[in-house]
C-alpha cells in the first residue's frame, strides 16, 4: 500500500496513508454494494419466491458496512498505535461488525423459516403457531453464538461459561423433561403426519372431533359438543389414533335397518337405495349398497352402506337418513319389528 502511494505521488505520513486506505475500502465497499444491488438481484428476479429478494436486502448493508469496517482496522494498523489501543480499538470494531451481522441473520433465519414453514404449514397442516417459537429458537442460537464470538475477540475464555452451561442446561432439562417429551412428541407428529388440521380423529378414550390446531407442545381437538381438548403430543404419539379424513376425505357409513319376517325384501333393498340416493350429503361414487346380514331372533337385519361427503356430515346425514327410512316404510306398510314376548299363564 506505502509503495501504491508512493507511485501517486501522495504524502507517505501515517495519517494520509490511514486516510488513504479508508477510502480505497469505501470505495471498495459500495462496488460490492452496487453487484449485490444490481447484479445479483437481477438474477433473484427469475424465481418466484421474494424470499431472495429479502435476503438480498437484508445482506447488501452489512456487506457495504463489514467491507468499510476490516478497511478502518486496517487504517489504524498504519497510524502505529499501541499494542493496547489497537486491541481496544480493533475489538471495538469487531465487535460493531458481529452484531450488525447478528442482527442480519436473525432477519434472513425469519424470513427463511417463514417460507419454509409456512409451505409446511399447508401441505402438513400444521399450525402457523410454530413460526414465531422456531424464529425464537433460532434468535437464541444466534444470539448466544455471537456471544461467544465476541468473548473470543475479547480474548475471554468461554471454557468456564461452557462449563456452567452445560451444568445449567442438564438440570433445564431434567426440570422439563415433559415439555422436552412434548417438542419430541410434536416431532414425530409432523414426520409421520398421523393428521393435519381440518381432520376428524377419534382417540383411544373414544373423543372424536375435528382438529384445529398443531403446535410443537400439543394438538387442539374440537369435539361436536364444542368442547376443546388439549392433547399432549407425548400422548399423541403412543396412542392409537383413528383418523377418518384419511386416506380418502369421504366417511362410510353403516345403518342398520331391520326388518319384520314375511316382508318383501326386494322392495325394502330398492327403497333404502332410493333414499340414499336422494339425500344430498351421501356421494353417488361409491354407490350406496345394501347387505342382507343376518336372520335375527324377531328380524331380518340389514345394513344400509353409503358414504357421506366428510366426517363432519355424518351425525346430520344419519338422521335425515333414519328419518326418511322410518317414513317410507311407514308408507310402505314394512312392519319394524321390535323385540316381544309372550307371556303364557299356567293354571293349575
Amino acid at each position: 500500500m506505502i509503495h501504491f502511494i508512493e507511485s501517486l505521488g501522495i504524502s507517505t505520513s501515517p495519517l494520509m496513508i490511514a486516510i488513504f486506505t479508508l477510502m480505497v475500502f469505501i470505495i471498495v465497499a459500495k462496488i460490492a454494494d452496487i453487484i449485490v444491488n444490481t447484479v445479483i438481484r437481477k438474477f433473484a428476479r427469475f424465481t418466484t419466491s421474494d424470499i431472495d429478494d429479502r435476503i438480498i436486502d437484508f445482506l447488501h448493508r452489512p456487506v457495504l458496512y463489514s467491507i468499510v469496517i476490516i478497511g478502518s482496522v486496517y487504517a489504524i494498523t498504519y497510524l502505529g498505535p499501541s499494542e493496547k489501543s489497537y486491541f481496544y480499538s480493533r475489538g471495538v470494531m469487531y465487535t460493531l461488525m458481529s452484531l450488525i451481522w447478528c442482527v442480519a441473520l436473525i432477519r434472513m433465519s425469519n424470513a427463511l423459516i417463514e417460507g419454509a414453514l409456512l409451505k409446511v404449514s399447508d401441505v402438513t397442516g400444521l399450525s402457523k403457531d410454530l413460526i414465531p417459537l422456531t424464529e425464537s429458537i433460532t434468535k437464541v442460537v444466534i444470539v448466544i453464538v455471537f456471544l461467544m464470538v465476541i468473548l473470543s475477540l475479547w480474548k475471554i475464555s468461554i471454557t468456564p461459561l461452557m462449563a456452567s452451561a452445560g451444568i445449567a442446561g442438564a438440570a433445564i432439562a431434567f426440570a422439563s423433561k415433559d415439555t422436552i417429551a412434548n417438542l419430541f412428541g410434536g416431532l414425530t407428529v409432523f414426520l409421520d403426519k398421523p393428521y393435519k388440521t381440518g381432520d376428524y380423529i377419534v382417540l383411544d378414550s373414544g373423543e372424536r372431533g375435528e382438529v384445529v390446531a398443531i403446535g410443537m407442545r400439543s394438538t387442539r381437538m374440537k369435539t361436536r359438543d364444542d368442547i376443546m381438548i388439549t392433547l399432549p403430543n407425548s400422548v399423541i404419539a403412543n396412542s392409537k389414533v383413528i383418523n377418518e379424513s384419511a386416506p380418502e376425505p369421504r366417511f362410510r357409513m353403516k345403518i342398520p335397518v331391520s326388518i319384520a319376517y314375511g316382508s318383501d325384501i326386494e322392495l325394502v333393498q330398492k327403497t333404502l337405495l332410493q333414499i340414499s340416493s336422494d339425500n344430498k350429503q351421501v356421494l353417488s361414487h361409491p354407490e350406496p349398497r345394501v347387505r342382507f346380514r343376518a336372520f335375527g331372533d324377531s328380524s331380518l337385519n340389514f345394513d344400509l352402506l353409503c358414504w357421506a361427503k366428510e366426517p363432519a356430515l355424518r351425525g346430520l346425514t344419519i338422521h335425515e337418513l333414519n328419518c326418511a327410512i322410518y317414513n317410507s316404510f311407514k308408507d310402505l306398510q314394512i312392519v319394524i319389528p321390535f323385540p316381544q314376548r309372550d307371556v303364557h299363564l299356567h293354571h293349575d
